[in-house]
């Protein structure tokens, strides 16, 4: 069956000519709205003033490093009146700056994850600007209240079947403030099913690369996150059965891979995770009966994989991880190729290789010790297995 298929460009020729969000996201609704299809953004650097948002149906493709989404510089403004729970309008000290059809984010000191509102400006009047989703949380002048120009460079929000493969994201994390994981990312999707993103290039994001929260069937293949403030990618939420393939998450300011809250049954497969400022691959609450295949787990600021510290019915059980390399991470003073903290149960290494740490394996005064198949040990220089407790004398 022949689909719609148009083409977005910064010079005549493209079907739609423009070079920022506004023109993209006017071909994405208009293949929508035809039921689906192809649009394609050709070489150029379009400036994301708003995300573009995603639709059911409809494939976005680009050019690979030709072709880079960039978000525009932040405006920060304080709140001069308390955002309610529910408001659809701000009033800022400033809104110099602010217009229709930007995307804001609103928060204060106390709001995190997903009690932050990201939203698009609908109208303004004078310092008031009514938005197009209802505040998640009540933001208090007295708690430092803010409204930023940030969100998601693209975001696909309750949809099915959607795909963006071969742009380059980037994030001017240099010119924003941080966006929460829970909320956005260079990519974010919430509540997507059966959606793929591949061949993708997210960098300098000041937040996550890839992030993806209750969303099921998730296809992440092919993509490099780099030199983000926070996260690489972040499967989360509740999220079932992701695949992440092929990837490549470096120089993330904190973790390379996350599996946040209630992650299951996912594949996570020839994958490199290098050179984090803290962990490359993080698994904790509820995060249980994944695979992981041939990762290389390497040079990560303290822990090559950490399981996070829960309760027994609340711990990552049962993840395998095949043929992987868990190699110099850490330093020669602290860190461990492996740290399994909480009540964890279940965990097979088979076929692999932790080489090169201070603790080969770091086990936490509850968790089980882990079923060990053909694991090579090399060059750990304070044991090869170890408790946490002797880790710490």
């Amino acid at each position: 069956m022949e689909r719609a298929t148009l083409t977005v460009g910064p010079a005549a020729g493209a079907d739609i000519i423009g070079a920022d969000s506004r023109a993209l996201q006017a071909a994405v609704d208009y293949v929508a709205g035809l039921g689906g299809g192809v649009v394609r953004i050709l070489p150029g650097t379009y400036t994301m003033y708003d995300s573009l948002h995603l639709r059911s149906g409809v494939a976005v493709l680009g050019s690979g490093t030709e072709t880079v989404l960039r978000k525009a510089d932040a405006i920060v403004s304080p709140i001069y009146l308390d955002g309610d729970y529910g408001e659809e309008e701000i009033t800022l000290v400033d809104a110099s700056g602010f217009a229709p059809g930007m995307g804001v984010t609103i928060l204060d000191q106390r709001a995190a994850g997903f009690h932050v509102t990201v939203a698009r400006i609908k109208a303004k009047d004078g310092n008031v600007l009514q938005i197009d989703w209802p505040l998640q949380a009540d933001y208090l002048v007295s708690a430092g209240a803010l409204a930023q120009t940030t969100f998601p460079v693209i975001s696909g929000y309750f949809l099915q079947g959607a795909r963006v493969e071969n742009l380059t994201i980037d994030g001017n994390k240099a010119a924003n403030p941080e966006l929460t994981g829970c909320r956005g990312a260079g990519i974010f999707l919430y509540r997507a099913k059966g959606c793929a993103i591949r061949n993708c290039l997210v960098r300098d994001f000041n937040g996550d690369g890839i992030s993806f929260q209750q969303s099921d069937d998730i296809t992440i293949e092919g993509c490099q996150c780099l030199g983000n403030t926070q996260l690489g990618i972040h499967p989360g939420s509740g999220s079932q059965r992701p695949v992440v393939r092929g990837c490549r998450m470096e120089g993330n300011g904190r973790i390379g891979l996350f599996l946040c809250w209630r992650v299951k049954h996912g594949l996570f497969e020839d994958n490199e995770i290098i050179g984090n400022g803290q962990v490359g691959i993080s698994i904790g609450h509820k995060d249980t009966d994944n695979v992981f295949r041939r990762c290389l787990v390497q040079g990560n600021g303290r822990y090559g994989i950490h399981f996070r510290e829960e309760l027994e019915p609340m711990s990552g059980h049962r993840n395998s991880f095949e043929d992987c390399t868990v190699e110099a991470n850490g330093t020669a003073q602290e860190g461990a190729g492996l740290c399994i903290e909480g009540h964890t149960r279940g965990t097979l290494l088979r076929r692999c290789l932790v080489r090169g740490h201070k603790w080969g394996i770091a086990l936490g005064p509850n968790a089980e010790r882990p079923v060990l198949e053909e694991v090579r040990f090399e060059a750990n220089s304070a044991g090869d297995v170890i408790s946490l407790s002797e880790a710490a004398r």
